[in-house]
């Protein structure tokens, strides 16, 4: 009975925290949503619904009476414009508001036909939480930005697709609403043999007839126009104002963008679709006989995505529905396939890759890359594999109980043993570093409110007897080499030693590095929060006190925009002063875990040259250093309170309570796994 008892306790808890969970998922997409449309319908309407304005503006296609193609703005097939032209009085009436919402309900649609196709067996928490987390990546991603911001139609092909693959009955409809996808994305032809490979002939037949039969409708109304598109531009190749730019996320676009052209760049383009179409359908194919309809579409989705002439922006949805197949045998490594597609997804090439020469190619195909990996590269777990549902458990570190028993704050924060994911981790410090330099160049302030509080600060530092950086940077500046030195240290090791520290503990120590990286982290968004509520000018950019920029040279202090570092820095973002944060970081950090007594005392003296370079240069002011030094304390402090301390069990603790501990619940999981398979199969898996 106590048993028993127990069980219906805990049984209700868990549904209760899903209801909750659940609540806040749909909240969260229907906040998106209405963010997204707002955004939108709140622009004026010469900058909204740009692409729209193909169709309603004075001169758009709707009003032309000659061929579709006469301008440059026009890409679509002859059925779509046959389709979509009749809709002239309504477009022009609505003046976008009737689309917007359209758009939003196109992606609703396919955020519940996502969900319902999940592959099988899906548990009852991913079958309710699916839904509203599939419309929030949606809302997110670039596509689907995109689409509301331009007012295209590309998402209507791929709701015709994932409706006729996973909601239709019968192959007949089935084969109709693909068909019709196809008649307004030709590339949406190449469903037809995953079809008909599939065992679905039936469908791929009048898939293909319904193409034919629309194409043919076409043909016969716009002759015209139909012998542009289909035989004077090759299915559309070459259609739009700059097939090479970086909006053309496809093979053809590539090409043209490393500077090919003519028969050269045609003849490798259509090797390279044939070799993308072949590897590609043969994985959709596999995928789809081992039960996991929604990755075989996708990857077809991608591999039309790749072949297409012209793959805009908002064409590339089929690449974030690739994100539901499952990569990797141990659990740590599971998340990395989601986290790349969403990002690449949802972030500009800029914000994924340095500014870099080399990284170029991949920085501006980024999404191509996502195609091409997800068609014919990424190794896709079958059902069949014992590591699909379970993959090789986590092994977490056993650290030493903290001196409060509400730390950690987060228990489910835990380290652990092995080194994270590598690509994972440089991936995800360069999108937080780009976050930061956007937030930095935009908490500008204004020059008279930074100047201002110079001033506080300067008599803040007078009443301390602390005010010592104008006889600091006199004397840098009359000595020759110390002000070589200063500026030399200045502007080298700002990013060298904290990145230098990290590559050695991610080597060496993998558990420590978890825990020196969240604190750097987190002094730096702390710091964020300085520069966007107290906007301060440094020594140098303060008018009439006589400082000199050692570093840049005499400026115009009226006009402080200058030199390389204005485009990508804000000159007002001086308290607290990272310079000197993420060097005490360092010499924190090689204090606590160097193992020799030279090493720490050398760790020490970054952070004291760091103290002098900054103020020596006229950069900052001593109470910017303690700024910088309040935000890294407070760094490691929400370390330990949200994870607990660093310090973990020895290594012969470890090896008899983690790893065992490890084993422990895995076998609970097992023996329980009846239980949670009957569960499972209650929710329907997708069709095949």
């Amino acid at each position: 009975m106590a048993n028993a008892e127990h069980s219906v306790r805990g049984s209700a808890t868990t549904d209760s925290r899903m209801g909750a969970a659940r609540a806040a998922l749909w909240l969260v997409a229907a906040v998106l949503a209405i963010r997204q449309a707002t955004a939108v319908l709140r622009l004026p309407p010469g900058e909204r619904l740009i692409d729209l304005e193909t169709w309603i503006g004075e001169n758009g296609v709707l009003h032309v009476k000659g061929s579709l193609y006469d301008t440059d703005r026009f890409t679509g097939t002859p059925f779509a414009g046959l389709v979509l032209k009749p809709l002239t009085r309504s477009a022009e009436q609505s003046l976008g508001v009737a689309w917007t919402f359209g758009t939003l309900l196109l992606v609703v649609g396919i955020g519940l036909v996502v969900a319902r196709a999940l592959p099988g067996p899906v548990s009852r928490r991913s079958g309710l939480l699916a839904a509203p987390i599939a419309m929030s990546l949606l809302m997110l991603s670039l596509p689907v930005r995109n689409s509301f911001y331009l007012g295209q139609t590309s998402i209507i092909p791929v709701l015709l697709v994932l409706v006729g693959c996973f909601v239709a009955r019968g192959e007949r409809s089935s084969g109709v609403l693909i068909g019709i996808g196809a008649a307004l994305q030709p590339t949406a032809l190449l469903f037809a043999p995953l079809l008909w490979f599939t065992g679905r002939k039936q469908a791929a037949v009048t898939s293909a007839g319904t193409f034919a039969a629309l194409s043919a409708l076409a043909w016969a109304a716009l002759p015209g126009d139909s012998w542009t598109y289909w035989v004077h531009h090759v299915a559309g190749a070459g259609l739009g104002a700059r097939p090479d730019s970086l909006a053309n996320q496809s093979l053809h676009g590539a090409l043209l963008r490393f500077g090919l052209e003519g028969p050269l760049e045609i003849t490798l383009y259509a090797a390279l679709a044939a070799a993308v179409v072949w590897f590609g359908l043969r994985r959709a194919v596999r995928y789809a006989r081992d039960g996991q309809l929604l990755l075989a579409v996708a990857l077809t989705g991608c591999v039309a995505v790749a072949v297409s002439p012209t793959a805009w922006q908002h064409q590339l949805l089929w690449v974030l529905l690739a994100v539901v197949g499952r990569v990797g045998r141990r659990a740590s490594d599971r998340m990395l396939w989601p986290v790349l597609v969403i990002l690449a997804m949802t972030l500009p090439g800029k914000m994924l890759l340095p500014n870099m020469a080399v990284m170029h190619p991949v920085r501006d195909n980024a999404l191509l890359v996502a195609a091409l990996a997800a068609a014919v590269a990424v190794p896709f777990l079958p059902r069949t594999s014992p590591y699909f549902r379970r993959p090789v458990p986590t092994e977490y570190v056993s650290p030493v109980p903290s001196r409060w028993s509400r730390i950690p704050l987060l228990p489910f924060w835990r380290r652990v043993l092995a080194r994270p994911n590598l690509l994972l981790e440089l991936l995800v410090i360069r999108v937080g570093y780009s976050a930061y330099s956007h937030i930095r160049t935009a908490a500008t302030g204004g020059v008279g409110a930074a100047e201002e509080h110079g001033r506080q600060v300067v008599a803040i530092e007078q009443a301390l007897h602390i005010d010592i950086e104008l006889w600091a940077n006199k004397a840098t500046a009359n000595a020759e080499w110390a002000e070589s030195f200063f500026n030399f240290y200045y502007t080298s090791f700002h990013f060298v030693v904290p990145l230098s520290i990290l590559a050695i503990l991610y080597v060496r120590r993998p558990v420590d590095y978890r825990w020196a990286r969240s604190s750097l982290a987190f002094a730096t968004v702390l710091a964020l929060l300085g520069f966007w509520l107290y906007p301060l000018a440094p020594p140098r950019l303060m008018p009439g006190m006589g400082f000199i920029d050692t570093v840049h040279g005499p400026q115009d202090l009226a006009n402080p925009d200058y030199g390389a570092m204005t485009a990508v820095t804000n000159q007002y973002a001086a308290m607290p002063s990272l310079h000197f944060g993420w060097s005490l970081w360092c010499g924190l950090v090689v204090v606590l875990l160097a193992p020799k007594l030279w090493m720490k005392l050398l760790g020490l003296l970054h952070p004291l040259f760091t103290a002098g370079a900054i103020v020596a240069t006229a950069n900052h002011w001593i109470l910017d250093a303690v700024g910088g030094a309040a935000v890294v304390g407070a760094g490691f402090g929400l370390t330990y309170v949200l994870s607990g301390r660093r310090k973990v069990l020895p290594s012969t603790a470890m090896a008899t309570s983690g790893p065992a501990d490890a084993g422990t619940r895995l076998r609970e999981e097992r023996a329980e796994e009846p239980a949670e398979n009957a569960e499972e199969s209650a929710v329907p898996a997708a069709p095949k």
